[in-house]
């Protein structure tokens, strides 16, 4: 049974694995833990922090290296998982993982910022649209 589920914004895995990421991954053992903003691809990191022993991991990469990105790492294997909500457009960016699981089904996600100049708040509303399409289906 899932009892504790964390959800972070790392601002970046690597800096956070430097600040003894992996000591409180292990010391709170969540049975989910949710990344966002990861900000890296599979071949900078570790095999320790890629697939820490205990938890399936999945990840949401952004093509753009050091940009966005999520992640899941969860002791119970889902019973399925999709990476991104099908749309090129946002999935490019690595922002959504959805995982199911006997109970429930659990999004995590990074939501896009709209810019200091709000050139990306189209973007931005669009993504949040097309998220609650995909809640809804």
């Amino acid at each position: 049974m899932i009892k504790t589920l964390y959800s972070w914004n790392v601002n970046g895995l690597r800096a956070a694995h430097k600040k003894g990421f992996l000591d409180w991954l292990h010391a709170t053992q969540p049975d989910i833990l949710s990344l966002q903003e990861t900000k890296c691809h599979p071949d900078q990191l570790a095999p320790e922090l890629r697939q820490p022993d205990g938890y399936h991991t999945y990840w949401a990469w952004a093509q753009k290296k050091g940009y966005s990105g999520v992640a899941l790492y969860s002791k119970t294997e889902p019973i399925n998982v999709q990476i991104g909500l099908g749309i090129e457009e946002y999935d490019r960016e690595g922002r959504t993982i959805v995982a199911e699981y006997d109970e429930f089904v659990f999004i995590g996600a990074y939501f896009p910022n709209g810019s200091r100049d709000h050139s990306r708040v189209p973007f931005k509303m669009a993504y949040k649209a097309a998220f609650l399409d995909f809640c809804n289906e």
